[in-house]
């Protein structure tokens, strides 16, 4: 399973790149206005060192202007993913983006139904928010099963992205379920390290290596 970060944070995605981790991230609009800086200033910067698929989103909601943002946004490196929310306009747009070669990565997935008309149109990626099911009292997991099933059913190549990941349970759980690729904000990441059992055992072998010749 491709690990990728949720952010647009540089000190953030340095730090997971420099553990070798990385295979990608994931932005949004909301995302980038917390970093204060343009746009499309972030994705090139981001772009620069990490190598792996780059997902920047349009921010038109017509399929027009979405397929002249996409374009422009592609021009920035080889790897940026053009990012579509998953409306009508949004799969015309990838459509025309996939015709043109350019990927996409379909967001706001929310139903199995969703998910396969984004293949249709030519999706690279699907984007299942897990999390954001869970709030509403859905099973944000059984959607990610429920995709890997009808994906493999006909041979589908559309990856699963599953995003919107709230804790390591979820992480654990979508790796179970078959999915492709997993997003994370890096609070989260940090989580994947943690057990008390590991602490404890490494203060052990600290403490004993204070006896030890070399």
């Amino acid at each position: 399973m491709n690990l990728f970060l949720d952010t647009a944070n540089i000190d953030e995605i340095k730090k997971v790149h420099e553990l070798g981790l990385l295979d990608g991230i994931t932005t949004n609009p909301s995302i980038i206005a917390k970093s204060g800086r343009k746009f499309t200033e972030v994705i090139k910067e981001i772009c620069s060192f990490v190598k792996g698929p780059v997902s920047a989103e349009v921010l038109a909601t017509d399929a027009p202007t979405m397929i002249k943002e996409g374009i422009e946004l592609s021009k920035i490196a080889e790897n940026v993913v053009v990012k579509v929310p998953l409306i009508p306009e949004g799969i015309k747009a990838v459509k025309a983006f996939s015709e043109q070669g350019i990927q996409t990565n379909v967001t706001l997935c929310f139903t199995a139904n969703q998910a396969l008309l984004a293949a249709k149109a030519g999706a690279s990626f699907i984007s299942p928010f897990v999390g954001r099911l869970d709030d509403i009292g859905y099973d944000g997991l059984e959607l990610i099963s429920e995709i890997r099933d009808i994906y493999d059913n006909y041979g589908i190549e559309t990856q699963i992205l599953a995003a919107s990941v709230r804790h390591p349970i979820h992480f654990k759980e979508v790796a179970l379920r078959g999915a492709d690729c997993v997003t994370l904000p890096y609070s989260v990441f940090e989580m994947l390290f943690k057990h008390p059992l590991t602490d404890s055992g490494l203060a052990k072998f600290v403490e004993d290596s204070k006896k030890l010749n070399w």
